[in-house]
């Protein structure tokens, strides 16, 4: 009875596992943008003509962007530019006067993301 007990149950154990692992990890963008994860929350950066846009998905499920506040740091090369986020409705969070290209290394500190700072890096391929 013990011999098979362990083989389900290391099954069983190793689902859980891969299920853990599918569910927390980056989700495809949704909206032309780079994904991000930290804190079990996915962060979509799309770069627009006039700024950036930060989307918040928790759980395959728009996270309100109410109370979040930040700062967009970008770096190209040497050049360090630095942007307020502010909240723009729903689950996004807009940064304007930034140009993003391609190589530009991007940080997003957060504060009040589910009562914690957050920061997210990313980089633009």
């Amino acid at each position: 009875m013990l011999k098979k007990l362990i083989p389900i149950t290391a099954l069983a154990l190793g689902a859980l596992t891969l299920n853990s692992a599918i569910a927390h990890g980056a989700a495809k963008p949704q909206h032309g943008g780079v994904v991000q994860v930290a804190n079990d929350v996915n962060f979509e950066l799309v770069a627009e003509a006039d700024g950036v846009t930060i989307y918040l998905v928790d759980h395959d499920e728009p996270m309100s962007s109410k109370g979040i506040t930040g700062k967009l740091s970008v770096l190209q090369g040497s050049h360090k530019t630095e942007a307020e986020l502010k909240e723009a409705g729903d689950n996004k969070l807009r940064a304007t006067g930034v140009k993003l290209a391609k190589g530009d290394k991007v940080v997003a500190v957060l504060n009040n993301v589910e009562g914690r700072a957050v920061t997210v890096r990313f980089t633009l391929k």
